[in-house]
């Protein structure tokens, strides 16, 4: 029996609960951009620009806090903080056509003389250090790295030694270079490719000249200049998936379907094997 004070519940009527729907979609709709806008937005690998630190079909976050607070959609920033450092990894609006994001490595900050001689880096008339490091095979138990030769194991620092297997890395000669600050990543230089003619740049105010660490192999500020501070997007910062794809360099091989290549692993071959497991929520150097 009910009470005598008790109410009975109202039943909502169609246009209540549709309109609940509506402000939980949109809720949820708005959240969704605010944490792209200034919190984390993911970005696929979309070419070998930036290999053997980024490999096709990695699928990262993207800080985009790190270097200020934007309004959502346009190039205005509300707040800026302090400007990428020397070897950060950047995703910005390609300055020749900005509908198009680009990620690369920061080499140049605002005022710097960059020169290119040989193929090698030189910032502001100092050499960048470039220490080689070999690899002999792909690990017999994980297909998707490789074993390093015993002198590179002794040398190499430890977040380098799990080194990815890609298709066509025998074709590159792989390095760790090192900038004025101190800041160490992986880079390559292509076997046969000739260097070109010496260059030199000065980088603009408020402005950053990028190159991709696949050195041979990139569209970067050599061609088309830098970047301005405006088209920055944020910092690559870890990768959250890494999925296996064929590439067409790979279909072109013709490879031969018995040879052995990542992500087929020994030891369980059969689950997701598209997955490259091991890159999982590593730290973008």
């Amino acid at each position: 029996m009910a009470k005598k004070n008790e109410e009975p519940k109202k039943t909502k009527n169609t246009f209540q609960i549709i309109a609940e729907y509506i402000q939980a979609l949109f809720s949820a709709v708005l959240l969704a951009i605010l944490i792209r806008s200034f919190v984390f937005e993911p970005f696929k690998i979309p070419s070998q620009s930036m290999v053997p630190s980024l490999l096709v079909g990695d699928h990262i976050f993207v800080a985009r806090y790190k270097y200020g607070l934007r309004v959502p959609f346009t190039k205005f920033w509300l707040k800026e903080f302090e400007g990428p450092k020397r070897g950060d990894v950047v995703v910005f609006s390609f300055p020749d056509d900005e509908d198009v994001d680009f990620i690369k490595r920061v080499v140049g900050l605002p005022g710097d003389r960059i020169t290119i001689a040989g193929g090698r880096l030189n910032v502001n008339g100092a050499q960048m250090d470039e220490t080689a490091f070999f690899v002999e095979g792909q690990n017999k138990d994980n297909r998707c790295v490789m074993d390093l030769t015993a002198g590179s194991q002794k040398i190499l620092p430890d977040e380098f030694k799990a080194f990815p297997h890609y298709i066509g890395q025998d074709l590159f000669t792989h390095f760790v270079e090192t900038f004025d600050n101190g800041q160490k990543h992986m880079i390559q230089h292509a076997r046969h490719f000739l260097p070109g003619e010496d260059f030199e740049f000065v980088v603009p105010e408020r402005s950053y000249f990028v190159m991709g660490d696949n050195r041979d192999q990139s569209h970067d500020s050599r061609f088309w200049g830098a970047v301005p501070r405006e088209n920055l997007k944020g910092k690559a910062v870890y990768i959250w998936l890494s999925l296996y794809q064929q590439d067409k360099d790979e279909k072109n091989m013709q490879l031969d379907d018995k040879l052995p290549r990542c992500p087929y692993n020994i030891t369980d071959p059969g689950i997701l094997p598209n997955v490259r497991w091991d890159r999982f929520g590593r730290r973008i150097i």
